[in-house]
């Protein structure tokens, strides 16, 4: 991953949890694999079998088939068959991964992580300064620094980065945003879920 970012290319990962083989040390191996790895787009899901696949066929012949195939791996309910693990385990392990990658304070820290790690390629020109990075500066200020429960680590993120990177202020905000965004969506999934 360093060597990745190093060479001035963001990573962005998906994970998925539910297979066979997976144990209940799957989770806290996730989150640490995420965390130390700076990877800030990092999305979580269920294992799913789309029909046609060798999965959903090796299913079926085990009886393990339950409803349809959503096409979404990142709800509570999007399991359409019966997983080896306990499923209550299974959820509570995954909602474990969802709520520790996108706390603030996690959240941010690997954006500041990745930061350290990252050497971007030179650009010949800088980006033109445009009215709508002020307005997006404003509203994230507002909404993350003033209204979100972790505004405390929002404010370091952007402290630290003037200071050690000012560069990549844009960037913080820009990963800010996105942190809000993954948060929000947890929140309303889990939610409709009943699971808050």
């Amino acid at each position: 991953m360093k060597t990745i970012q190093n060479n001035g290319m963001e990573v962005s990962a998906g994970f998925i949890v539910g297979f066979d083989s997976d144990t209940p040390s799957i989770f806290e191996r996730q989150i640490n694999f995420i965390k130390q790895s700076g990877i800030i787009n990092a999305m979580v899901g269920l294992l799913s079998a789309p029909s046609g696949t060798r999965l959903f066929e090796r299913l079926k012949q085990e009886n393990r088939l339950l409803s349809g195939f959503t096409g979404n791996n990142t709800d509570f309910s999007s399991l359409n068959f019966i997983p080896k693990m306990n499923l209550q385990k299974l959820l509570e392990g995954y909602k474990s991964i969802i709520t520790s990658i996108y706390d603030p304070a996690a959240f941010y820290e690997r954006v500041y992580k990745f930061f350290r790690e990252f050497k971007p390629i030179k650009r010949k020109r800088a980006e033109r300064f445009q009215l709508i990075y002020i307005k997006a500066l404003l509203q994230a200020m507002f909404y993350l620094g003033i209204l979100e429960k972790g505004r405390r680590h929002y404010w370091k993120l952007l402290i630290k980065t003037t200071f050690r990177y000012p560069r990549f202020l844009p960037e913080a905000v820009s990963f800010s945003i996105k942190g809000f965004h993954y948060r929000k969506m947890f929140r309303q999934m889990a939610r409709l879920e009943g699971e808050v």
